[in-house]
């Protein structure tokens, strides 16, 4: 069974980001995937070519071609431009973050069986960045959330939960505080289940003591579902629970297009160095692929998909690991692994 050839923007990113995405568009190659890759930049790599860090023709790209597959964008600390990939699915309208998390073979963690899903609003609250100086020596930030996103990514996360038949949905939030805000976000949440999808468990807890049960035990939790700041950083902290940001992959979803991740910094300090591990961009790239045969009906892609993924998950449990991981392999030999067990 084959793949239908289709084109897909490739934006490489900067940092280890070029590397990781080389070894990425490798593997994936060896296995099959009938890709054409459409190269575009953003973040500093656009910068050095003297256009904007999100420029227009990336966007007009990912239109066109429906998804990109991206690797790590650098973001300024306290200064400079806005994040790239606030910028990304704004302009993109990404409301959906998905990051699953899940125990994987050969890495040994405090954890066992950890399968998680994390939902993230991606367009409101205080991460979108709406700040201002109200007088010398103030700032303010504001958190905004609407009636329609919240609804949409509940919707969006219960239907999720359906289609990968999933058990639960959990919603962390600070609506004991944040009454307005995040008490619409619940309320939202609350409606979707009672009226679309009774057939899908449903719990709530105030979001520092979810974070505590999470490194109790894991095992706790199906699916979370969280606003925009707040899945940021637990989907990080989840990611904890089975070895870091290096093992886990990301996608933002919107209705029509969709863009894949790693979703790790880009790590100057290693860059051109081949020892960086490009397994989250090819999680990635797994989770594109399975996109592709549920949402065009590509059965050969979801075939590739769940070779590749075997593959990377024999590799771990042969011993083949990069440096993060307690191992000495680099970025490219890595990647030789994975194809020889493809």
């Amino acid at each position: 069974m084959t793949m239908n050839q289709r084109n897909i923007v490739v934006i490489p990113g900067d940092g280890i980001g070029p590397e990781v995405t080389s070894a990425v568009q490798r593997v994936l190659e060896s296995a099959g995937a009938a890709i054409d890759w459409i190269p575009h930049h953003a973040g500093l790599a656009a910068l050095a070519e003297g256009s904007d860090v999100m420029p227009p023709e990336t966007i007009e790209a990912i239109k066109e071609h429906g998804m990109a597959l991206k690797g790590p964008c650098t973001t300024p600390v306290g200064k400079g431009f806005s994040s790239v990939n606030v910028q990304l699915r704004k302009k993109m309208n990404l409301y959906a973050a998905v990051r699953p998390v899940r125990s994987l073979p050969g890495i040994k963690t405090r954890f066992e069986n950890v399968d998680l899903i994390i939902i993230r609003e991606n367009t409101e609250g205080l991460y979108s960045g709406i700040e201002n100086e109200v007088t010398p020596g103030v700032v303010m930030s504001m958190k905004v959330a609407t009636e329609v996103a919240c609804t949409r990514i509940a919707r969006w996360a219960f239907r999720y939960a359906t289609h990968r038949q999933r058990k639960g949905i959990s919603v962390l939030h600070k609506a004991n505080i944040m009454k307005l805000t995040d008490g619409l976000f619940i309320r939202c949440a609350q409606q979707i289940h009672k009226q679309e999808y009774p057939n899908i468990g449903y719990q709530e807890h105030i979001i520092d003591a979810g974070c505590m049960r999470l490194v109790q035990d894991p095992s706790q939790f199906d699916m979370l579902l969280l606003e925009n700041l707040y899945g940021d950083v637990v989907s990080d902290l989840c990611a904890g629970l089975v070895g870091g940001l290096g093992v886990v992959p990301g996608a933002n979803f919107g209705d029509e297009h969709a863009v894949f991740e790693a979703v790790h910094g880009s790590a100057p300090d290693i860059a051109g160095k081949n020892i960086a591990n490009p397994l989250a961009l090819l999680m990635s790239a797994v989770m594109m692929l399975n996109y592709i045969a549920d949402r065009q009906g590509d059965a050969g892609a979801g075939k590739i998909a769940t070779t590749v993924r075997d593959a990377y998950d024999r590799a771990l449990e042969d011993g083949c690991k990069t440096r993060d991981l307690g191992g000495d392999l680099g970025t490219d030999a890595f990647a030789d692994a994975i194809i020889e067990r493809l």
